[in-house]
């Protein structure tokens, strides 16, 4: 079994060494290739769960994957703001590296004018995707992809083999229109029509995509729109018809909604943990959650100042967990710093890949 090195594990050179003293001993990599599920939440606050602080619900799905793993409490996102953090996740690099990653965040398509020509990630670019697909893995994303729309840009285009999900940055959990009005839901490339709460349906595809038969290994992107406004619960449907979109999605909620929210979130992210306990999968699967941005309006970032879209701490300090069994140790709480892009060079290294020099 081959060492890794510090770039490789929770990689980039603080990161790996909190992963280092996180470990007992060398970390190896096992013999068989690891699954890689990353789940991703949406404007989460770094105290959102129960393990991070918050007092007043409780995460227990989050919370015992904590405690089975690393939690990190210096966790940085790679902007304050959606789009760039995704652009970062997805390449490895610094988001500014490419001029998506300089929108803040990325408009809803009718929106783009003529940059939707323009911005989003090329065909060409070496990505997470991409590499692990190369080193023989089945790749999907479900959920929230905000890095570029079609015809052009897409999931399909940059190494997933499979999306289901919504294109732009926020969609009504009910209805999943976008801030434009226009329906967001994908199968693919094709335009399709559900019933049900978002972040229920992505949690169901989810567990399926887990439980499906298969060959080789997988990488899993479950890319959450929870706990992005439009603040919804999953009982909140005659809420959700009576908003007409755009600045109405970012009006009401409650402490109470959010909550909920939070709540079926953490048990969706359970379902999709019971779902690779009962395939046989979780001894040899790396997990690993966080959030692409700091939290909104109903988080809970104390004690630091600011929020989305600011770099105060409250912007882009994220909460993260992961466990891959045999290789972090259960329990542990890292002080140590890591970035988005850590967790993308992370991915790479444990499915066998390396990043091309060039893109560094």
């Amino acid at each position: 079994m081959a060492k890794v090195t510090r770039r490789q594990f929770v990689a980039g050179a603080m990161g790996a060494v909190a992963a280092a003293k996180a470990t007992a001993g060398d970390l190896r990599t096992p013999a068989q290739k690891p699954n890689i599920l990353f789940i991703l939440a949406d404007d989460m606050g770094w105290g959102d769960l129960s393990c991070y602080g918050r007092p007043d619900y409780k995460t227990p799905i989050l919370d015992r994957l904590a405690a089975q793993g690393i939690r990190f409490t210096h966790a940085y996102s790679a902007a304050p703001v959606c789009t760039p953090t995704r652009i970062g996740y997805y390449t490895g690099r610094y988001p500014a590296r490419l001029p998506v990653g300089l929108e803040e965040p990325l408009l809803a398509r009718s929106q783009m004018g003529e940059k939707l020509k323009t911005h989003g990630i090329p065909h060409d670019h070496p990505t997470l995707p991409s590499l692990i697909k190369a080193q023989g893995y089945d790749t999907a994303l479900v959920g929230k992809w905000h890095a570029g729309y079609l015809p052009n840009f897409g999931p399909l285009r940059i190494g997933f083999d499979e999306f289901f999900g919504n294109m732009s940055g926020g969609i009504d959990y009910f209805s999943h229109k976008g801030t434009d009005g226009l329906p967001d839901l994908f199968e693919a490339e094709v335009p399709v029509e559900r019933i049900g709460y978002v972040t229920d349906l992505f949690t169901t595809r989810a567990v399926d995509y887990v439980k499906r038969p298969r060959n080789k290994p997988f990488y899993l992107s479950l890319n959450y729109t929870s706990p992005h406004w439009p603040w919804e619960g999953p009982k909140d449907i005659a809420f959700s018809k009576s908003l007409k979109g755009g600045a109405d999605y970012v009006s009401g909620g409650s402490l109470k909604v959010y909550g909920e929210m939070m709540r079926n979130l953490d048990t969706g992210i359970g379902k999709v943990l019971a779902a690779l306990r009962e395939a046989g999968l979780e001894n040899n699967t790396l997990v690993i959650f966080t959030s692409d941005n700091g939290g909104e309006r109903f988080s809970y970032n104390w004690p630091f100042r600011g929020q989305k879209q600011t770099v105060f701490e409250g912007g882009i300090r994220v909460p993260a967990i992961v466990r891959w069994p045999g290789v972090t140790r259960p329990g542990v709480v890292s002080n140590h710093p890591v970035i988005t892009m850590d967790w993308t060079a992370t991915m790479i290294a444990a499915a066998g890949a390396r990043p091309p020099r060039a893109r560094a």
